[in-house]
């Protein structure tokens, strides 16, 4: 198994076992099949839905198996995340229906979009009936799911897209994804948010979840909008009548359902979204996640097996 090298402490704290190997995100060519199992072509690149669930119950029929009511209790957890994941020369994926066909595309250069894509996807479509035009949605952290956030929206919304990082740096790379203003996270953001939307965001993607960003989530979105917090910083907004601007829906949203994956692969396919990458070899992966800590990757790290 590929084992990080961190504290044991830090696997026990988020509630995975070791040996533990890693890798939610997963893609690569069907090697072989169990018996009985059908649908699914040898030799053919797939991508691995990572979300699962128990998949008979009502919400696994809609195909959100993300929000399986039964996934914990029934000892369900993702490839990577619990169970065995993709940073290996094979991975056993548990069922034929979660495998996305990727066709003409490379594995390697969209095995991200299974979670990078597929996560912010699910954000951006649930808050789609506020990102009319005239509209200002903001991306805070232009990172591994930022940068994809930012194309999805460009993509699949008229809205006026406003992308805040710490990095300044970052400010013409969050502009090639689509980004109409860039703002560094300081303690200027809100108020130049606020020189773009006078009366607030409409929506507001916070890909960080820190303390920090989801307060700046809180003071530049519009009455009656939306805070997306999709990282996972440790962050909170207490909601209530005094605490939240009138009318705003906060939400922590987890992941997305498979058929949302398949759309986000369509719009892949269709050359609207793609995914900096840059490629490590199963031995360097420990390096992969010091860039990652250190955050000198500026999209998403893949290990090559």
């Amino acid at each position: 198994s590929f084992v990080m090298d961190l504290p044991t402490e830090a696997y026990e704290l988020a509630g995975f076992g070791l040996p533990l190997t890693l890798g939610h995100e997963g893609a690569g060519v069907v090697e072989a099949v169990g018996e009985g199992v059908t649908g699914v072509e040898i030799g053919a690149a797939y991508a691995v839905y990572g979300a699962w669930g128990c998949g008979r119950c009502k919400v696994c029929a809609t195909g959100a198996e993300n929000y399986c009511p039964h996934a914990a209790e029934l000892g369900i957890k993702p490839p990577g995340l619990g169970h065995p994941g993709a940073m290996a020369e094979y991975m056993i994926v548990d069922d034929a229906r979660h495998l996305v066909p990727l066709h003409d595309l490379d594995p390697v250069q969209f095995v991200s979009l299974t979670d990078a894509g597929l996560t912010p996807y699910h954000a951006v479509a649930h808050a789609s009936e506020k990102l009319v035009p005239g509209s200002v949605a903001v991306v805070i952290g232009i990172g591994g799911l930022g940068h994809v956030a930012t194309q999805i929206l460009a993509a699949t919304t008229p809205a006026t897209i406003v992308a805040v990082d710490l990095n300044p740096d970052k400010a013409e790379f969050a502009q090639s994804m689509g980004a109409d203003h860039f703002f560094v996270s300081d303690a200027e953001a809100a108020a130049k948010i606020r020189e773009i939307a006078p009366t607030g965001a409409e929506v507001v993607f916070d890909f960080v979840g820190a303390q920090a960003t989801v307060e700046l989530a809180n003071v530049a979105v519009a009455m009656n909008g939306e805070i997306e917090i999709v990282g996972i910083a440790g962050g909170a907004l207490p909601v209530g009548m005094t605490t939240i601007p009138y009318g705003v829906r906060v939400r922590a949203p987890y992941w997305g359902s498979i058929s949302e994956l398949i759309e986000v692969y369509e719009l892949a396919r269709a050359g609207k979204i793609t995914v900096e990458v840059e490629t490590f070899s199963l031995d360097d992966g420990p390096e992969a996640y010091r860039r990652l800590h250190d955050g000198t990757l500026r999209g998403r790290a893949v290990i090559v097996p």
